[in-house]
């Protein structure tokens, strides 16, 4: 989407107009208006905002590293959504983002060139192309586009095609584009210039301030240690005072130089960058400065021009950077994250999930925090979560001889979603290895004709009335009387370990004699222990139905 965005402005914009910030594309307003042509006039819509900032990052990561007190960084949001495919886990967990921020958004209905028949044309506009388009292919369009609608409807949202909504402030729009055509640009564009122009006047108003928060931390030759930053508020200048979060505390410093792109040109690949005086929000821009190696990702800056708003822009700083907070069980997971925002957003989720945390830390996963889930007791929180994180190498080797999983994922809610599996799958492998090594409730009958020997062993054939009946269960008449211990089962020739209600087999027994401790026609019960009824209680729910009626009839539940 951003590619066809800045492939737009490029054909519409002078050279030079454009400029490609830090993880961020901006578009100024005199592209936008070139871009949309005539839809402006159609709509009835000027252009008054200097343009739009869209922050170039995966997925949901704009929410959780881009965040102030109170919500994100983000004015408005593009939810971008294959309308082929509709809803994915990525798509509803940057759905949560937006609903826990209360970021307005529009959702980009991509792909619609990829619809069967769809025709392409030579035009960002939708409404254009969409007009050229055979009935049938519109009325596909039209099914998955109310497909998405109602989706949507399912999480919370009322939806409608960005042309057909009567309320924008109670409904979502949904633009039908496509990245790869371009068709769709214009609406696009539009629907998000409009909606910041109509509802987010008071947010286009500058402080005296500078604020901001941390992409990421770079090492660069000739520098030293530099931050990647989106500034959305104020006006950042050389040689301004940056006070900035850090793993040891509230760094302050000076700013020595800010750096961007050429023209065009992604930060990330590129190796030259142009020296600016000064940038004016909302922008993205290198920074550099003293001092900067223990910055972390996420944390947020505050740009100050005297000695005396230093104080104020350190309490702003240790107010957006509230310890996260957890109540630490030293029978927890451990919780590692490569932002104070995704730290915060694992923290959530897992107290959501009433999973305890033992510890939550930015960085990568060390030989220590191995060592230190280690000595976790509980097997089921011996594990470790982490998010956007690496295993440094000898972390890596001591978790695999000491057993500890790992969960790692781009996608938070995987990780949780993941060690919930695991976790159950272990509860269920547990349960079902008790089950195999408990005597089980039993009763059974001794089936007359069929006393195959009277004693040493006795072996007789019996029938099981209700429960499941084990090798090694001991056995008692309905009096409670012992009568032995089951030493063998036979079932048509081959030994087996168990029958269960219904079946027949023979079975042998060392103690008793037939004709004096027990008969034929006699009924028997398994003896269970009060060891073996604290087990059955524990696997409570993989009982057959008569088993638990057999414990109730005997008063042990």
């Amino acid at each position: 989407m951003l590619d066809a965005i800045r492939g737009s402005a490029v054909n519409a914009a002078e050279p030079g107009q454009i400029t490609q910030h830090i993880g961020a594309s901006f578009v100024p307003a005199n592209v936008i208006k070139n871009v949309c042509g005539n839809l402006l006039e159609k709509l009835k819509i000027d252009i008054i905002i200097p343009g739009l900032l869209f922050i170039d990052t995966p997925g949901h990561e704009a929410f959780i590293t881009l965040r102030k007190r109170g919500g994100s960084v983000a004015d408005l949001a593009v939810l971008v959504v294959d309308i082929n495919e509709g809803f994915q886990p990525q798509t509803d967990e940057s759905l949560e983002f937006l609903k826990q921020f209360k970021t307005p958004f529009v959702v980009a209905a991509t792909k619609i060139d990829l619809i069967f028949g769809w025709q392409k044309k030579p035009t960002t506009c939708f409404q254009d192309s969409y007009g050229y388009q055979p009935r049938e292919v519109q009325d596909e369009l039209e099914a998955k586009l109310y497909s998405l609608v109602a989706q949507l409807y399912e999480r919370g949202f009322e939806a409608e095609r960005f042309d057909r909504i009567t309320d924008f402030k109670k409904q979502v729009a949904i633009v039908p584009c496509s990245g790869r055509t371009g068709e769709g640009i214009s609406e696009l564009l539009v629907m998000l210039a409009g909606l910041a122009q109509r509802f987010l006047k008071d947010n286009l108003i500058l402080s005296e301030k500078a604020r901001g928060n941390v992409l990421e931390v770079k090492e660069v030759k000739g520098l030293g240690t530099t931050i990647d930053a989106i500034i959305y508020d104020g006006v950042i200048r050389v040689g301004d005072t940056l006070v900035v979060g850090s793993k040891n505390g509230i760094i302050i410093t000076k700013i020595k130089a800010l750096l961007r792109p050429p023209e065009l040109k992604e930060l990330r690949m590129e190796k030259k960058f142009d020296y600016v005086k000064e940038v004016v929000a909302a922008a993205g821009i290198k920074i550099a400065a003293p001092n900067l190696e223990n910055v972390i990702a996420g944390s947020p800056i505050v740009c100050v021009k005297n000695e005396e708003e230093i104080e104020e822009a350190k309490r702003i700083i240790e107010e957006e950077t509230e310890k996260i907070e957890f109540t630490k069980d030293i029978e927890g997971v451990l919780a590692k994250a490569d932002t104070l925002g995704s730290l915060e957003a694992l923290v959530k989720i897992l107290n959501d999930n009433q999973i305890p945390i033992k510890k939550a830390e930015i960085g990568h996963v060390t030989k220590q925090d191995v060592i230190e889930i280690d000595v976790v007791k509980d097997e089921d929180k011996k594990a470790i979560l982490c998010f956007n994180v690496d295993l440094l190498e000898e972390a890596e080797l001591l978790a695999k001889e000491k057993k500890i999983p790992v969960f790692k994922s781009n996608i938070i809610y995987r990780i949780v979603e993941d060690y919930k599996k695991w976790r159950d799958d272990k509860k269920e492998r547990e349960k079902l290895e008790k089950l195999e090594s408990v005597i089980r409730p039993a009763k059974i009958r001794i089936i007359p004709g069929f006393v195959f020997r009277n004693r040493q062993p006795a072996i007789v054939g019996v029938e099981v009335l209700a429960g499941v009946l084990k090798v090694n269960t001991p056995l008692a008449l309905e009096d409670k009387k012992d009568v032995g211990k089951v030493k063998q089962i036979q079932k048509e020739g081959k030994n087996v370990n168990q029958i269960k209600t219904g079946e027949k087999a023979a079975i042998s027994m060392d103690e008793p004699t037939v004709g004096r401790q027990i008969n034929e026609g006699d009924i028997l019960i398994s003896v269970i222990t009060p060891h073996n009824l604290r087990i059955l209680n524990e696997v409570w729910d993989k009982l057959q139905d008569d088993e638990k009626q057999l414990l109730r009839e005997w008063g042990m539940v």
